[in-house]
């Protein structure tokens, strides 16, 4: 037989296993995120018992459609924590193994894996560019260990964090510092203004403020340069803004009766932000809650996974799991980045893993390549920073610029000139032009102050009301449609048609933005 045939290759398994580390509850795949990977053109086998502690049976799995069987012999195994030394023993040569290896801080376990002859992507190694967002682990999990960090406190804390008046008494509000306005910190605030505390944060970041604002937070600003991050990770303070944020977190742990931390630098040991003197100078019966633990903490007498008690009655909590502390949703938000990486990695969906590495993601993520450590990638610059401003000096306008705002003078003669022109009007106009003229402007001023005192997410349903309600015009070209003139009947008609688009089309939007709000029925 001659001629040329193609060559079909069989998909790729992808193998769920259980995780070893004591106390974790997480699992890379879900049976949602499962029926995603088989949609891909792979196969899956998931190690009997992986998503019992997440809450996800054998059974689930073998619904959504995957084998139970040894999962350590797939082509790529899906993993939480990085392999212990006798799961890398597993691992046969080719492999791709996906899973949260911490390669800046564990060059040794690069090796090792390396020395086993297998491809390794280190989803916490995800470059922080915005194609990227969909397949960030480190974000996912942050948010959900921010927002756990806040019950614990909230657990210990053993009183309200919304302030109360009762007849037995008022109950003030607790007051909540976060330190760091990252993911896991904003996760932070908006958990604890939800429950009522007084938030303050900061970050080295100035940028973020908005951010903490709409959260409902209070930012702190520390009075010191910082440089701006170009990777999208944080970079270590300088010693100024160390110097400076010592002091805002001495005179804050003194006063707040809450403080959560989650400073980390990427391949660095966690800065220290309290010392045992600042803690020791904090109410009996405060909380502090070290989301840096695992990495040396940024407390003092913080102690990774355990919560102990100072002294003087301060609860410092060092759990290492928050996010596990969450299992079902953890697992599901992990699993969903890891299809979505798996989707990238997987341009044809057929089942096979192709790595390029001309795509700044894949390059990132890919740590060892078939026995060879590819650690550290090319810097990827994602720099956010503004765009330096223009001198001061450079203030004349070019030829053909638009023109500059009026002045405070001419502002005031223009609406000088509008109140005389609306004096001449009422003045020398028909009497019931007049009385119609006073209606129309006092309307003018009540509907602005009203609107005005809407909150922003409620101008959407406000206004399809009252485009609704504006249609009593229809009233008019009724009364008009059967006017002597054809004219005035035409323009009736027309009138007619446009407000009652007008009239349905706004009671049809508002439906459907309250729906929005209501709780629905149970199917």
């Amino acid at each position: 037989m001659t001629g040329h045939q193609s060559v079909h290759h069989p998909p790729q398994r992808v193998g769920v296993v259980a995780e070893s580390l004591p106390g974790e509850t997480r699992v890379a795949a879900t049976p949602p995120t499962v029926r995603l990977l088989l949609g891909l053109g792979y196969e899956v086998v998931v190690e009997p018992g992986a998503g019992a502690a997440s809450g996800f049976g054998d059974e689930a799995y073998a619904e959504a459609g995957a084998s139970l069987g040894e999962a350590w012999a797939a082509d790529v195994v899906l993993k939480v924590n990085a392999p212990a030394d006798e799961e890398i023993a597993k691992l046969r040569a080719g492999t791709t193994l996906v899973a949260l290896v911490a390669p800046a801080q564990r060059p040794e376990l690069l090796e090792a894996l390396a020395a086993r002859e297998v491809t390794v992507l280190a989803l916490d190694a995800v470059p922080r560019i915005s194609r990227a967002q969909s397949m960030d682990v480190l974000s996912s999990m942050a948010n959900i260990a921010g927002y756990r960090a806040v019950i614990e406190a909230a657990h210990v804390f053993g009183r309200f964090f919304t302030g109360q008046v009762t007849a037995a008494g008022k109950v003030p509000p607790a007051k909540v510092l976060v330190a760091g306005a990252g993911v896991a910190g904003l996760a932070a605030i908006g958990a604890a203004s939800s429950l009522g505390a007084i938030v303050r944060a900061t970050d080295p970041r100035p940028e973020v403020a908005d951010q903490v604002k709409s959260l409902g937070g209070e930012y702190l600003p520390v009075a010191a340069a910082q440089q701006d991050s170009t990777d999208g990770y944080a970079k270590a303070t300088t010693a100024d803004y160390d110097r400076a944020a010592a002091e805002l977190y001495r005179a804050q742990a003194a006063e707040v009766d809450v403080v959560i931390t989650t400073a980390l630098v990427p391949g660095r040991p966690a800065p220290r932000l309290l010392t045992a003197e600042d803690v020791a100078a904090m109410r009996p019966g405060s909380v502090v809650v070290d989301m840096a633990a695992a990495q040396g903490g940024n407390v003092e007498g913080t102690v990774p996974g355990r919560s102990v008690v100072t002294g003087n009655g301060v609860t410092l909590i060092g759990y290492t799991d928050l996010a596990s502390r969450l299992p079902a949703q953890a697992s599901q938000l992990f699993g969903t980045n890891l299809v979505n990486l798996l989707r990238l990695l997987t341009p044809g969906k057929d089942g096979r893993i192709v790595i390029d590495f001309d795509d700044v993601v894949q390059r990132a993520v890919t740590v060892v390549r078939a026995g060879t450590v590819t650690w550290p990638p090319p810097p990827v610059s994602v720099s956010a920073a503004p765009p330096a401003t223009a001198p001061a000096a450079a203030t004349a306008a070019p030829v053909g610029a638009k023109p500059s705002r009026l002045t405070p003078a001419g502002r005031f003669g223009l609406i000088g000139l509008g109140m005389l022109a609306a004096f001449l009007l009422v003045a020398f106009a028909p009497a019931q032009l007049a009385e119609n003229f006073t209606v129309f402007a006092l309307a003018v001023v009540i509907g602005y102050y009203v609107i005005g005192k809407v909150h922003h997410s409620l101008h959407t349903p406000l206004m399809s009301v009252t485009n609704a309600i504006s249609g009593i015009v229809v009233i008019g070209a009724l009364v008009q449609i059967g006017h002597e003139s054809a004219l005035v009947t035409v323009l009736s008609f027309v009138a007619i048609l446009l407000t009652s688009v007008n009239i349905f089309g706004g009671f049809a939007v508002t439906r459907r933005m309250l729906s929005m709000f209501s709780r629905g029925e149970p199917r």
